[in-house]
């Protein structure tokens, strides 16, 4: 009789326990709803220039990478390149065109990709997201500006010098 009360004890915990974590296993059409609605108030808290909901939206442990190869930071770090332009009232103001997410059957996690209208024209967002304490949050985003194959030549050719120096840089540090 204990085994078998402690056996269904176990269950409804883990049961009760998934659910608490994972409440799209039943439903990843509102998952995704979710998700979009965290990535459309992340990119309006910038536009707003809300640096307290912007930062709240990112995981402790969140990762932002920028469009320069030496913009790689985590969220104390990002913070403290952003707060200036957030204190100038005005951050940056990206609104996204085309988005598409991916769920991780039960294990709180999504990547997404986004093509953006930015003051750059047209970037690239991806991201991972993790479902912490009942909430979606972003864990890792990446900016790139897009660049048009028939352009590769001409920006490879613009960029030469910074990126050999750059890459000197980096392996004698190694």
């Amino acid at each position: 009789m204990k085994q078998t009360i402690l056996f269904i004890s176990f269950c409804f915990i883990s049961i009760i326990g998934s659910s608490q974590t994972m409440p799209y296993q039943s439903n990843k059409k509102e998952a995704t709803s979710e998700i979009n609605k965290v990535i459309d108030s992340w990119h309006e808290a910038a536009a707003e220039a809300n640096f307290q909901q912007y930062f709240s939206l990112l995981t402790k442990d969140a990762i932002f990478i920028g469009t320069d190869p030496t913009e790689n930071w985590n969220k104390d770090e990002f913070k403290a390149y952003s707060k200036p332009h957030f204190d100038k009232g005005k951050a940056w103001s990206f609104s996204s065109v085309e988005r598409n997410i991916y769920l991780e059957d039960n294990k709180g996690i999504a990547w997404f990709d986004e093509l953006l209208d930015t003051h750059m024209g047209i970037c690239r967002g991806s991201g991972v997201m993790r479902f912490e304490n009942g909430n979606w949050k972003i864990a890792h985003y990446v900016l790139s500006i897009e660049i048009p194959n028939d352009n590769v030549t001409e920006v490879v050719d613009i960029k030469k010098d910074f990126d050999e120096k750059m890459i000197e840089t980096i392996k004698a540090e190694q």
